[in-house]
Parts: C-alpha cells; sequence; structure tokens
C-alpha cells in the first residue's frame, strides 16, 4: 500500500478525535496549495487514503489538523486549557511506491507524531 494516510487520536481521553478537519496541501513552486480538506470519521481516520496510491509522487507536504474546534467542543475543556490550536505537519515523500502514515496524537497542550506504518 502506497500513498499518505492519517488518523486523530485524543490522547486526553484516549480515544479517537472525530469530526476534525484536515487541510492537506502540496508545496508547489514555493507556494503551499491547499489540495483538499477531508473531516475524521468516529474511528478518528479518514474515509479514504489523502493521497491515494495512485496518486503519489515525490514532494513536500503539509496537513494542517484543526484540533482547536474540537477541543472547544468537547465537554470539560475550556479555552484557556487550549495551548496548541492547528498543529501543522510537513513532510517529505521520497519513493512515491511507499505508504507514508502520519497519525495526530493530540491533547489540549501538547501534540505529537511520527511516521507510522
Amino acid at each position: 500500500m502506497a500513498g499518505i494516510t492519517t488518523h486523530v487520536l485524543d490522547t486526553d481521553r484516549g480515544r479517537p478525535a472525530a469530526g476534525v478537519r484536515i487541510d492537506f496541501s502540496v508545496l508547489d513552486n514555493g507556494q503551499w496549495r491547499l489540495v483538499k480538506s477531508v473531516v475524521t470519521n468516529a474511528d478518528g481516520r479518514t474515509d479514504a487514503p489523502i493521497l491515494p496510491a495512485d496518486k503519489a509522487e515525490t514532494g513536500q507536504y503539509q496537513l494542517e489538523f484543526h484540533v482547536e474546534p474540537y477541543f472547544k467542543a468537547r465537554s470539560g475543556t475550556s479555552e484557556a486549557d487550549i495551548f496548541i490550536d492547528n498543529p501543522v505537519v510537513r513532510f517529505a515523500v521520497f519513493d512515491a511506491k511507499q505508504h507514508y502514515h502520519v497519525p495526530m496524537l493530540c491533547a489540549p497542550s501538547s501534540f505529537t507524531t511520527y511516521r507510522g506504518s
């Protein structure tokens, strides 16, 4: 499996983060160009790959995770608790035949990402 996938986990509550908008962009002639926006499902995943294998190309990519509205909407979280609003992850695809999984683990005051499998 190639292409780009992601999921979002609410590490503060230990569950998937449903309803989080993710903006997917590509670096095009020195400028970030929005390719599409998707929203996570009940499992914190997107219904389809962010970038399907047949569209995968080498290049620079960006995922912006709009977690601030998610945290504002959940009970027990005040606006003062939200330190990081919408983290951006920029990464490079060097081999379009490989799978790039870029998960977001987030809480109101922190986030972590890594290259998953």
